[in-house]
């Protein structure tokens, strides 16, 4: 029956369709304010310097503090209460992964605190404040994720979508921060191995925040600035998926939800032997690339090139198995006949959105270099390396993102219309006797003790397989079964369907290793966009520098989004 339009439930849905339309508003305009002071101190604007712009950090984190505060007391008041709760939100293994960022940021808190203190005397107070703030603030927050992020808030709706929205919004402005202080430093970096190799045609110009002043330990300054720079990258992931799971809170209020059994999906090694062997093989060869090449790179001319080279063979093979793995899993679930599963999800669709939006950022660099080796007039060898690279970044995207996303949507097999029951026909003391258990419970395994065998009856009792081969024959032998046709069918279905889903987890098992191993090299400095040259002759020093700083983020961003969500597709399948 449909309510009227003047119904009070149609009418209270305006104001909080209102206040979402508010909130976020604030979010992106609070956003775009710290953007542009964030712009501003990077190019040095007249008037604008560090302070400014952690002070605006440190009161966005402040108020968000009072928030969570608020939200947690109120909360305890209430805890008698029965909450809706989003299954889908909130996954453990997301609470584990965002709580292990957060440890290594507070790792890099307790760096600036000591980086601070040995540079108090040219420092703003502003530069000690901060890390103490964003310590408390990292604490709070992962506590408040790890017992909140399910939530489905139905009162104080709209005071509680402002405050997401802000925590939402925070942290992403502290993600950009983090962004753009670790591509500064990468591209001073990139400057000096420039320098080193004796580009005289490019301008180079070092873009130095440093204090003017001296440390008052040496020692102690060399490992505080430079372990910074090193623990950025796991800082960077923190606050992008910490603003992930909070948007997905704020999606959630005032949501109605269909009360149903979710069923819990532990991961477990069982079964994905071969894939994680290949994984883990790629991803100690890419460890071990790393390391070589930062050693290599910048050297010398020659053991720059051999650095290169090195990496887009690496890198080819790599892409060439992930495009190969991704091909399979496809045509695996051409085969199968299953729906999928179009209701909504916030949870869901964000990952969809996150996997296609971040993909653009790598996207844009391959075209970029397809471009620059078609337009360039000298080709150095190494740099044709870069032309099937290039191509197998788009390639493998393209095809991983199909994978995840039909996975992710996919819905739980069904029962067989044809087989609502299986039948086990035992010969009795001359009578016909049938069990039947039900088809969930035979294909669960728990209707027997070991998965995949049926038990058999005879003279009243049930004769279970032992494990024992001399007692496996004997208790085939005395427990003759006849089995039907329907059940055959069934069982030579459900063992066809047991091998594709141990194809699908090895495959996702590799898949997500290798996204892992493919986060390591930008994350931690081994960018050849940087170190190729090519690009940097054909569009120019500076305006491909500003194309890779606001690419590579999202690239380095979609590889871990791409490994958390294959884990999630290894648990479910």
């Amino acid at each position: 029956m449909e309510k009227a339009p003047g119904s009070p439930s149609v009418r209270g849905s305006y104001p909080q369709k209102t206040a979402g339309i508010l909130s976020s508003q604030y979010g992106i305009n609070l956003f775009l304010a710290g953007l542009v002071l964030t712009f501003a101190w990077a190019v040095h604007a007249v008037g604008i310097s560090k302070s400014h712009l952690l002070s605006y950090l440190i009161t966005l984190m402040l108020v968000q503090l009072l928030w969570m505060l608020w939200y947690l007391c109120r909360s305890c008041t209430q805890r008698r209460l029965i909450r809706e709760k989003d299954t889908h939100a909130g996954a453990r293994w997301l609470k584990c992964g965002i709580t292990l960022f957060a440890v290594i940021t507070l790792i890099l808190d307790s760096f600036k605190i000591g980086y601070y203190v040995d540079f108090s005397n040219c420092l703003s107070a502003a530069e000690g404040i901060f890390p103490v703030t964003h310590a408390i603030h990292t604490i709070l927050q992962v506590y408040f994720l790890w017992c909140h992020a399910k939530d489905i808030i139905q009162s104080f709706k709209t005071l509680e979508r402002f405050g997401v929205i802000h925590s939402v919004f925070t942290n992403l402005l502290l993600w950009t921060n983090g962004v753009l202080t670790e591509s500064k430093h990468q591209l001073n970096e990139h400057k000096e191995r420039l320098i080193t190799l004796g580009f005289g045609n490019i301008t180079i110009v070092l873009d130095d925040h440093a204090p003017q002043c001296n440390c008052t330990t040496t020692t102690l300054c060399s490992i505080f600035s430079q372990g910074i720079y090193y623990l950025y990258p796991f800082n960077i992931e923190y606050h992008i998926l910490a603003s992930t799971m909070l948007y997905v809170l704020w999606k959630n209020i005032g949501r109605k939800v269909e009360h149903h059994q979710q069923h819990k999906t532990p991961f477990k090694f069982h079964g994905i032997t071969v894939g994680m062997i290949f994984g883990l093989i790629v991803l100690i060869s890419t460890i071990a690339k790393v390391v070589v090449y930062l050693i290599q790179i910048g050297r010398s001319k020659n053991k720059s090139e051999l650095a290169l080279t090195m990496f887009y063979l690496h890198a080819i093979s790599v892409l060439a198995l992930m495009c190969t793995a991704g091909i399979v899993a496809l045509l695996i679930y051409r085969l199968e006949d299953r729906s999928l599963d179009n209701s909504k999800n916030p949870a869901r669709k964000l990952d969809a959105e996150l996997l296609v939006g971040t993909a653009a950022g790598s996207w844009l660099l391959s075209w970029g270099s397809i471009l620059a080796i078609i337009c360039a007039q000298a080709h150095p060898k190494y740099t044709w390396y870069n032309l099937p690279y290039s191509i197998l970044v788009i390639v493998e995207k393209y095809i991983q993102n199909l994978f995840i996303i039909e996975s992710i949507h996919r819905k739980e097999e069904k029962v067989n219309d044809d087989i609502k029951t299986l039948r086990i026909v035992t010969i009795s003391r001359g009578s016909t006797l049938s069990l039947t258990p039900s088809y969930k419970e035979i294909y669960n395994g728990r209707a027997t003790g070991d998965e995949g065998e049926l038990p058999y009856l005879l003279n009243g009792s049930i004769c279970a397989r032992e494990n024992d081969a001399a007692k496996e024959e004997a208790s085939q032998a005395n427990c003759p079964a006849m089995h039907s046709a329907p059940e055959l069918s069934f069982y030579s279905r459900n063992s066809v369907a047991n091998h594709k889903r141990r194809i699908l987890k090895n495959i996702a098992a590799f898949l997500f290793l290798c996204n892992l191993s493919l986060w390591i090299p930008p994350a931690f400095g081994c960018r050849p966009e940087y170190d190729n040259g090519l690009e940097e002759i054909v569009f120019g020093f500076e305006p491909w520098i500003i194309v890779v700083n606001l690419a590579m983020p999202f690239s380095i961003f979609y590889r871990m989004h791409s490994a958390a969500s294959l884990f999630e597709v290894n648990c479910k399948t």
